[in-house]
């Protein structure tokens, strides 16, 4: 029986080669892009799940600042962990991590910067699922001058050698042993350190060598009793069935009796699996974007079954008589029904196959152009899930409604010709039509939408200069003879302006909120952005001075704040602020100057309260200004210099604006991504609008044929065909932009300062929505049209 199922649904596709194409087609481009686009939301929504604690682990954070410096400090004190171990019941074991950016690292005459060095504990290893593969799992760290790499760095400095025992040096010249070796993380993992030291040797050089010391008098003696650095990502494993609120209240109340002076200081706790997704009080850091990839993916899928159903019903009058035959002569409603099943299974089985092979084929360029590491293999069982789910799903969608309208016409009246297609039927496939369209609006205004936000974003006057600047950090041996560094800088042509800076002026830095100033309201617990420089460093980066004088290099400068005009504000301070008293940390001075808002931090934040110090000695980093045509030789003056101080360590410097693109790779690379799918989604619809319009254009042959006789011109007949589906497109663009409309605001709400989107867009969206289905709609109609009328009135 499936065997007559399979030669009849065979014959028949073949005798409808052209309608088959157009099916097979649409679903095969749907399913290639919604399985790739749920791929990419099943890997988001994976983070940190492969760890098998992972319900259980918190990522802890203090509510801290006023007004626009309130914020959740996601990096806060080190005795939190220590202390909460050894008091709390529910909690079992904690990590902290101190992460530091990149470094030298040298194993013989392979030198190379690493990315992401970090001082943790041992316990990240068990508490984590990244257990060493080499070395004593019970004792990573044997004394300070440990380090645990992964599997990937040891093979890029040891090859096929052991790496256990062998010594490298790292930083500032400091020799130390690898005594283990971790499998390489997977990409879903929101840690991804590649050297990481014990937290016991950060401790050992700030407090027990350096001496801490935040008065200039008494020193702090460990990590353990410093509660005012907020420098440690802390994360508590916990017993099952914690309560988070229970724990917060908690941790406040430790923090609280060991420091009165902070409270009110609200605790908060982050379940590990939400920390890629979420920000640190639970407000969205990505899951928006997830969810709209969601939608849309469903969406695409939607479109494609919507091009298979209304084909399908629209040429279910031209089978009517074929159904009617097969009633007369036994077959079943049921027999029937698994007979168009059987034929959309076949069509459908068609397009999963030609899908999957172009999935495996274009996943690698796939995961190079969205960033991921998505592999299809027999152990990707959540991959798989998504692939299999996505297409029962379709082919359910798009079989069923067919196939039932198909196995139920009446078979006398068919043979007589007086089945039409019922009012029910044509209206459910305008409504198809439709949803199709108005889908279709949505993805052009939020395309639209989404490349004007980008555009403003990397066009937006940031308040400083930015182009033409090449910074790096300096190392000791550089840093003890800076000015005579920043003096041989400056002696050549390519460097037109060159100052020096705690900061790096895109990324971010140091936050205090022990301040004070005359007339500070007890409840302020405002925390100010930290920018050491030397005297250039407004004027370099053209920062605007709206208040009082710039630093002159005195000695006097260093008791000396200049201050943004959100500082101004939010210290309640209104009309000349120029000699207003003000104390960061230990340094009581007085504001000298204020300068005008600028972006320091990504536009997705707003501009937070800022204070200039004059403090070349803290100042490691080096800003260079040149041109485009000197910047070459910029670089090779700069390394040149380099290599007088660190010869043995490789020159790491960046472009100022490369590295304000790079904080948006994110938002751009799923913008290019939306952008794709969207017109694919887009050409989708097209397809089969130009089936429907082919389909319309083959049931009215005799009626165009008349009509031509009777002197009707070729416009008249083209606008017979296609005012019907324009009056659809019409409805659909009613529908579509309010949706657009509505998603898009919710989207830009993720940035603190965003495009304005103007009517304009939705006015192009309409226009674009209209011309592409007109333009689409005109080939079959101006064919129609053209026909000659006497061989299609013979024809008929």
């Amino acid at each position: 029986m499936i065997l007559n199922y399979l030669k009849t649904a065979w014959r028949n596709i073949l005798a409808n080669k052209f309608y088959a194409a157009i099916n097979v087609t649409g679903l095969t481009v749907g399913l290639v892009v919604g399985i790739f686009m749920l791929l990419w939301v099943q890997d988001e929504l994976s983070f940190d799940r492969f760890n098998s604690k992972a319900d259980n682990i918190y990522k802890i954070g203090i509510v801290g600042g006023t007004g626009l410096s309130k914020q959740v400090f996601s990096n806060i004190i080190a005795p939190v962990s220590t202390f909460a171990k050894n008091e709390l019941p529910d909690v079992k074991d904690g990590v902290r991590i101190m992460a530091v950016g990149d470094a030298p690292f040298k194993y013989k005459d392979k030198v190379f910067y690493e990315d992401n060095f970090c001082f943790t504990d041992p316990s990240y290893f068990s508490v984590f699922d990244f257990p060493l593969i080499k070395g004593d799992k019970r004792n990573p760290f044997p004394d300070n001058n440990s380090i645990v790499i992964t599997e990937s760095t040891a093979k890029k400095y040891f090859g096929t050698e052991d790496p256990i025992g062998k010594t490298v040096i790292i930083g500032q010249n400091e020799p130390v042993s690898v005594t283990g070796v971790i499998a390489d993380y997977p990409k879903n993992s929101s840690f991804q350190y590649r050297v990481m030291l014990p937290l016991s040797r950060f401790n050992y050089l700030a407090y027990i060598k350096n001496k801490t010391s935040y008065d200039g008098k008494t020193t702090v003696p460990s990590m353990d009793a410093d509660w005012s650095s907020f420098s440690f990502q802390t994360y508590l494993l916990t017993k099952p069935n914690t309560k988070a609120a229970k724990l917060e209240k908690e941790l406040q109340a430790i923090h609280e009796r060991q420091k009165p002076e902070d409270a009110p200081v609200p605790y908060l706790t982050q379940p590990l699996p939400q920390m890629h997704l979420y920000q640190a009080d639970g407000t969205d850091g990505g899951m928006s974007t997830v969810r709209m990839f969601a939608i849309v993916a469903v969406m695409i899928l939607v479109i494609a079954c919507i091009n298979y159903v209304n084909l399908s019903t629209a040429r279910s009058m031209l089978r009517a008589k074929e159904v009617s035959m097969r009633k007369i002569i036994g077959a079943g409603k049921f027999q029937l029904f698994m007979q168009f099943m059987v034929e959309t299974a076949l069509l459908f089985a068609v397009a999963a196959a030609v899908a999957i092979a172009l999935i495996f084929i274009l996943l690698p360029y796939y995961n190079q152009f969205s960033g991921k590491q998505i592999a299809l293999n027999i152990t990707s069982f959540n991959v798989w899930a998504c692939v299999v789910i996505t297409l029962i799903g379709t082919l359910t969608a798009s079989s069923i409604y067919p196939a039932l309208l198909l196995s139920s016409f009446e078979p006398l009246k068919a043979l007589k010709g007086k089945v039409t297609a019922g009012i029910g039927t044509a209206a459910f496939r305008r409504i198809l039509v439709v949803l199709q369209f108005s889908v279709s609006v949505v993805l052009i205004v939020s395309t639209l939408i989404i490349g004007k936000q980008l555009k403003y974003v990397f066009t937006k006057d940031l308040g400083y200069d930015k182009e033409n600047i090449i910074t790096f950090n300096m190392r000791d041996d550089m840093h003890k003879h800076a000015d005579a560094v920043m003096n041989e800088l400056k002696k050549d042509p390519s460097v037109l302006a060159a100052t020096v800076s705690s900061r790096n002026m895109v990324v971010g830095g140091s936050s205090t909120g022990n301040n004070d100033w005359d007339g500070k309201p007890k409840s302020s617990n405002l925390w100010f952005n930290q920018i050491h420089g030397d005297k250039n460093l407004i004027d370099f980066f053209k920062i605007k001075l709206i208040q009082g004088s710039n630093f002159t290099g005195v000695v006097a400068d260093s008791s000396h704040f200049i201050i943004n005009e959100t500082a101004v504000k939010e210290m309640g301070l209104s009309g000349n602020v120029i000699g207003k008293r003000l104390r960061i940390q230990t340094i009581n001075g007085t504001i000298i100057g204020v300068v005008k808002d600028f972006h320091f931090q990504n536009l997705h934040k707003k501009i937070e309260p800022v204070v200039f110090q004059y403090n070349p000695a803290n100042s490691w980093r080096v800003y260079l200004k040149t041109t485009n045509a000197n910047a070459q030789r910029a670089i090779a003056v700069s390394t040149a210099i380099w290599k007088q101080y660190n010869n043995d360590v490789p020159f790491n410097y960046a472009f100022l604006d490369d590295s304000y693109r790079r904080i948006y790779s994110d938002d751009s690379r799923q913008g290019q991504l939306f952008n794709i799918f969207s017109a694919i989604a887009i050409v989708i619809s097209c397809l089969g609008l130009f089936g429907l319009a082919t389909y319309s254009a083959q049931v009215k042959t005799r009626e165009i044929g008349i009509r031509k006789v009777l002197g009707a011109s070729v416009a008249r007949i083209i606008t017979l065909l296609a005012s019907e589906f324009m009056i659809l497109i019409a409805l659909s663009t009613a529908i579509g932009l309010p949706v657009a409309w509505y998603a898009m605001n919710k989207w830009l709400q993720d940035f603190a300062y965003k495009t304005n989107i103007g009517w304009a867009v939705f006015a192009f969206a309409a226009f674009a929505a209209a011309a592409v289905a007109l333009a689409t709609i005109s080939v079959q109609s101006i064919k129609a049209a053209l026909a000659n009328p006497v061989k299609s009135l013979r024809s008929e």
